[in-house]
């Protein structure tokens, strides 16, 4: 038991940076917390956090640890799931991973509505737009934009597919006009979202007619919010998925173009670690947010 204590301490810290937060969560004084920490670095013979008064960080063999202990108690939390009352009404923590658009528009607004139902699950969001073709150690969950996962032991629910879109605002129109042909694109000021697959070749498609435009950027960046903060801006036409700028089109904040031809379509996934049983955490999670999907989403936005 003064082990697992020891390891519950330990990874509390790490992910509170706090050892007296961590002490509060798991309900144990400071001092009992900072003997377990000592304990288990000496039974280790190896440093774990150094700290001083203003902070602490994980030293080398910590981070290392981390990811390895904290593994373990994820399967010694789902084992317990498993037998007991928890798989009915979940508890902990469930981390996922998403890019900030998304946990933006979607994730955060559902909380409420979601911690009503299960109240002892509590939710960490880490937003990151790109993802590598693992999960990392500790996500339970990631939505994720891609049509399949190159990782067999990655498990993926489709949550659906969407255009995307060109658009600007008024103003860079009324300044630049309006590209009437794919072709005219080559010239405007151009909003790349640089983590996209191919992003300085747009490759649009009208009936059987293709066409591949090369491109070059008045801004790229890796987030999507500051594409769309940017062509709200005027400094030029966009490439972006409809869920994050149909609001502005619908307010007139941003003018569509070129919507006779298509640009290839987004795939969405919720993507979660294979196990053998999957923990209550991650399924209920996983049917509340299809659910929310399709309930609060235009529909002209999300397509099967």
């Amino acid at each position: 038991m003064d082990r697992l204590t020891q390891l519950e301490v330990f990874v509390k810290t790490a992910e509170l940076n706090s050892l007296s937060k961590a002490a509060d969560t798991l309900g144990m004084s400071n001092a009992a917390a900072s003997r377990h920490l000592a304990a288990l670095e000496e039974r280790l013979a190896a440093r774990l956090i150094e700290r001083n008064t203003r902070r602490l960080w994980l030293t080398e063999a910590g981070q290392e640890f981390l990811q390895r202990c904290g593994a373990l108690l994820n399967e010694l939390a789902e084992a317990e799931d498993a037998v007991s009352e928890r798989t009915l009404s979940p508890k902990g923590l469930l981390r996922v991973t998403s890019s900030l658009s998304f946990a933006t528009i979607y994730l955060a607004p559902m909380l409420p509505a979601f911690r009503a139902l299960y109240p002892k699950l509590n939710v960490q969001i880490t937003a990151a737009n790109r993802y590598p073709d693992f999960i990392e150690a500790g996500i339970d969950v990631a939505i994720r934009t891609r049509e399949q996962e190159p990782d067999s032991n990655i498990i993926v629910r489709r949550l659906g597919q969407m255009r995307r879109v060109l658009a600007a605002s008024p103003g860079y129109f009324s300044a630049h006009g309006v590209p009437q042909s794919p072709a005219e694109l080559a010239r405007h000021d151009m909003l790349v979202y640089n983590l996209a697959n191919d992003p300085y070749s747009l490759h649009l498609r009208r009936g059987t007619v293709a066409e591949t435009i090369r491109i070059s950027a008045a801004l790229d960046s890796n987030d999507g919010q500051v594409v769309r903060q940017a062509a709200l801006a005027g400094l030029g036409i966009l490439i972006q998925p409809l869920y994050i700028v149909q609001p502005d089109i619908v307010a007139g904040r941003l003018v569509p173009i070129l919507m006779d031809w298509e640009l290839p379509m987004l795939t969405m996934n919720i993507a979660y670690q294979n196990r053998l049983r999957l923990p209550a955490k991650i399924r209920v999670f996983s049917d509340f947010l299809v659910e929310h999907i399709r309930q609060k989403s235009d529909a002209n936005i999300w397509m099967d």
